[in-house]
């Protein structure tokens, strides 16, 4: 499986709409915002391309992202956070999202600005349970 910097990819068992669904219900539980579901695959197909299973969530709380984006304005590029579910050549499913290490890194921001964002992280590692 490839990497990417500062991206964080956990298997999942489930395939790609189960795992966002998933995903999605833990999300809710605890009033995070979803603003979107992107089905990357199913627009390819619409264009008469194959593309295996890929979708992406976004979803957030402003309360913690917009201080981070007080703090440094280019993070809005970053937020709202993302999850992808993905399938690979094999028929692997994979769930990608932002290293927090690396927001905070690539934003030169202070930890108090982090905990949101970390516990987004916690939130997206249950999904693949």
């Amino acid at each position: 499986m490839p990497t990417a910097n500062g991206l964080i990819t956990l298997p999942s068992p489930y395939s790609v709409p189960e795992t966002l669904d998933r995903l999605e219900t833990i999300l809710r539980q605890k009033n995070v915002n979803i603003f979107t579901r992107v089905d990357h695959s199913g627009e390819a197909e619409k264009a008469g391309l194959h593309m295996p299973p890929t979708q992406l969530l976004i979803f957030g709380n402003p309360k913690g992202g917009t201080p981070i984006m007080l703090a440094a304005p280019l993070s809005a590029i970053d937020l709202p956070l993302k999850a992808l579910a993905w399938q690979d050549a094999e028929g692997k499913v994979w769930l990608s999202y932002n290293d927090p290490q690396y927001l905070k890194a690539r934003y030169l921001l202070n930890d108090d600005l982090l905990p949101l964002i970390n516990a987004a992280s916690a939130l997206i590692k249950q999904a693949v349970l």
